[in-house]
């Protein structure tokens, strides 16, 4: 694999504002592959509410990885962003696939060693 140049990575560029979006997009392969730690795996619960009266819905961890293993990415990484406008933008130029193959060979992105 390549080593990656830190120079291009978002706070050492040398436009960075923190309230601007710098157009950098993130590509996320084998979610289905995410690893949790502890007892996460059967106790951590997502949650949504339709606003109605007992309208909460409760869904373990396991069931929404059988179901969508994009949805535990998207959801850990829109909780990190900001709560606003931008946040939102930046998380549109989030890419996320349950497996390795994704459509996006053609922009070349390069791997990044975790």
């Amino acid at each position: 694999m390549e080593e990656r140049d830190a120079s291009n990575d978002g706070k050492n560029k040398v436009g960075f504002v923190p309230f601007m979006d710098h157009g950098d997009f993130v590509i996320v392969v084998n979610a289905e592959k995410v690893h949790v730690t502890g007892n996460k795996r059967e106790a951590k619960i997502y949650w949504r509410h339709s606003d109605y009266p007992g309208g909460l819905r409760l869904t373990p961890f396991k069931d929404v990885m059988a179901k969508d293993p994009t949805f535990i990415i998207k959801n850990a990484v829109k909780g990190m962003l900001p709560h606003n406008k931008l946040g939102r933008r930046m998380l549109k130029k989030l890419k996320v696939y349950a497996g390795p193959e994704h459509p996006h060979k053609a922009q070349m992105p390069e791997p990044l060693d975790i």
